[in-house]
Order: structure tokens, then sequence, then C-alpha cells
């Protein structure tokens, strides 16, 4: 009996070691072995994704600005206005078709804003293309009464913008001083953009009304010129404004905005220097952003790229710049900061020069935390 009780015994023994050590080496196994990462697009900081689309199947994006309920109003460029509801929910029927939109190579229905005191006055503002008589290509900025999910009262500010097949410009955005900044491209006639009287090439500052700014340079709308085809703005936290402008041949320009400023198209481009004209703060030299819209949040600019593919960062202090998404995207048309401070990025990979995939165009939410 003693000689099983000491054979039991040294089995369990045995039993309880061969555990142990095999709990070890498996330990050491999951320690050693290769863990697959998530996809960027799942990893989560709390419950926010990198990646998350939040609508699709749109045609051409190009502005999305966000109402005080955190819904959405989106352009489209053949002429559309779409209302995203703050759930994510996209519009089956346009809040606004404008008939007289002309859908012509670059122009149609391209920026979107809201009066800063849009709770009481339901100002919304759009810049699109149009044709004058059927033959002249122009563009104009026209105020409506945003009410009852409608847009209502279109208001012509400024008409008679040069437009062209290409060069339209097209951002506006009411910067921190309360009047409205506008982008318009050089209509394919680069001599406009140095002419201070003409309407093309230009950053243009006027009232929310419509009237030539105080304190203007020029005394018109003129706030700075000399501008191939602009179509970024921000400011940052200092209340400076930044701007992104497609280049020539690429050299592609982000240019920080001084009042009276000639920024040099078409005598200079890239670093080129000329007494009397502001070279940009960076530019892309033989490489092609294509930059369009543009966003500041937590002491970056974030500008979309077209040709490009991607997002782009730039640190202003450094005056350094960082590449992200590289075609997983495709065509990007414009970034803006939504009120959750998560950027919101628009897709244009029906624009006649992407690759359209899988129900494009989208809307998508980026985590920038996550880039």
């Amino acid at each position: 009996m003693r000689w099983i009780f000491i054979s039991v015994l040294a089995f369990l023994v045995i039993v309880l070691l061969g555990n142990a050590w095999l709990g070890n080496i498996t330990k050491r196994i999951q320690l050693f072995s290769p863990i697959s990462p998530k996809p960027a697009s799942q990893t989560p900081t709390g419950d926010i994704p990198r990646l998350a689309v939040i609508s699709e199947n749109l045609e051409i994006p190009w502005e999305i600005v966000f109402l005080p309920d955190k819904s959405a109003l989106i352009t489209e460029r053949p002429g559309r206005i779409r209302l995203l509801s703050k759930n994510g929910v996209l519009s089956s029927h346009p809040v606004a078709t404008i008939s007289e939109v002309k859908h012509f190579g670059e122009g149609g229905l391209l920026g979107i804003t809201l009066h800063p005191e849009f709770k009481k006055n339901h100002f919304v503002y759009v810049y699109y293309t149009y044709s004058q008589n059927g033959e002249n290509t122009l563009n104009k900025i026209v105020r409506y009464t945003f009410e009852k999910d409608s847009l209502t009262n279109p208001k012509t500010l400024v008409d008679s913008i040069p437009g062209a097949i290409f060069h339209n410009g097209g951002r506006i955005k009411f910067g921190p001083d309360g009047l409205l900044y506008v982008t318009t491209g050089d209509a394919r006639q680069p001599s406009l953009s140095q002419n201070k009287n003409a309407l093309a090439g230009k950053i243009l500052r006027m009232t929310a009304d419509g009237k030539v700014g105080p304190d203007n340079p020029f005394n018109n709308y003129t706030y700075s010129y000399g501008h191939r085809n602009p179509q970024g703005l921000a400011w940052d936290n200092q209340g400076n404004l930044w701007e992104t402008e497609h280049g020539q041949s690429a050299h592609d320009e982000v240019n920080k905005i001084e009042a009276g400023h000639n920024y040099g198209w078409p005598i200079i481009q890239g670093d080129e220097k000329q007494q009397d004209m502001t070279s940009p703060v960076i530019q892309s030299g033989n490489d092609t952003w294509a930059p369009s819209g543009t966003s500041y949040l937590e002491g970056f600019f974030y500008f979309a790229g077209l040709k490009g593919n991607a997002l782009y960062r730039l640190d202003p202090k450094t005056n350094s710049l960082k590449m992200f998404l590289k075609d997983e995207l495709g065509r990007i048309r414009s970034v803006t900061v939504g009120p959750d401070n998560l950027l919101y990025i628009l897709t244009n990979n029906r624009d006649g020069r992407g690759i359209p995939g899988p129900n494009d165009d989208k809307i998508i939410r980026l985590n920038p935390k996550l880039l």
C-alpha cells in the first residue's frame, strides 16, 4: 500500500510540474510569436476609429459645412446641395438644385459657408460657375436663407468673376474679422492675376452683404493678388490667414497671406524671387500636390491633395510637411474640422480625373490622433 501511495504521489508531482513547464513554454511562445496588428482603420482611440465612411455615392462633392445642430450641408459640383443629418444620413433629395450652375471642366457648384450669426439669420453663401448669354463662363457669390431644410431667397452679392473650364478658385470662408474671404482663379488668363482691379487670380475680401471690405488695400475687393488657382483658406490660432494654391507644372504652394501682397503669378513661381513679390512658405518643387481645401486644428494645417492622392499636414512653426493616406482614398478635395474636432474628408474620384471605386464619392471621418 505504501508503494502504491508513493507511486500515485510521484505521478501527481510529475503532472503538476509538467503543466507548469508547458505553461511557461506557452507563455514564451505567445511572447515571441509575431502578432498581426489590427488594420489601422480599426485601431481605436477610445471608440473612434482612424477612418470611418460616413456617407457615400455622392457626385463630386466640393465642400462640407457644419450647422449648429451638427448636421451638415455638402455641395456637389453638378449643382446640388445635400443635407447630412447629425447621425450621418444623407438626404435622399437635395435641399437645393441650382439650375443656373454651369458644370464645365473644373467649374460648377463649389464653395459653401455660413454667416457667423447663422443661428439668427440662417444665411448660407455659395460660389458657383454660370454662363452669361450662353457664352461667357463666369463665377458668382450668392447668399441664401436656409429654413425648413431648403434654401430660399437667393441674393447675388458679387457676379461676373472671370471663369473658365479650369482655374475658377472657389473657396469661401468667413474670417475672424467677420468678413467674407473668397479665392478666385486666373480663369486661364494669367495677366488678370496682376491686375489689381480684376476679380480673377485673387483673394477677395468683402462684408457679409457683399460690399468692399473696410480697409481693403486697394479700395476694391482685392485683398491679395498674383494667384494662379487658390483653393484653400484657413486661419491659425493667431488669426493669420494661410492659403493653398495650384501651381504650373507642379510648384504648388502654401502661402501666408498679407493684405496687399503680390504673390507673383505669372511672373514668379516656386522659390523664384522678385522685388515686391512674396514667395510661398513652402512649395512642391517638381512634385504635384494639387492642393485644395484646408483646415487648421491643434497647431497644424491639413490640406487635401487631388493629384497627390493624399492628405498633407503642415507644421507652421517649422514649415515641415508630412503626407498621409497616400493612395488610400484617391483624390481628396477638402478636409474640414467637424464639431467633434475630427477631420471630415471629401473624395473626388468621380471628377473625370480619378478612378472611381465602389460607392464613390465619399464623406470620410478621420481621427487625426491616429495618423
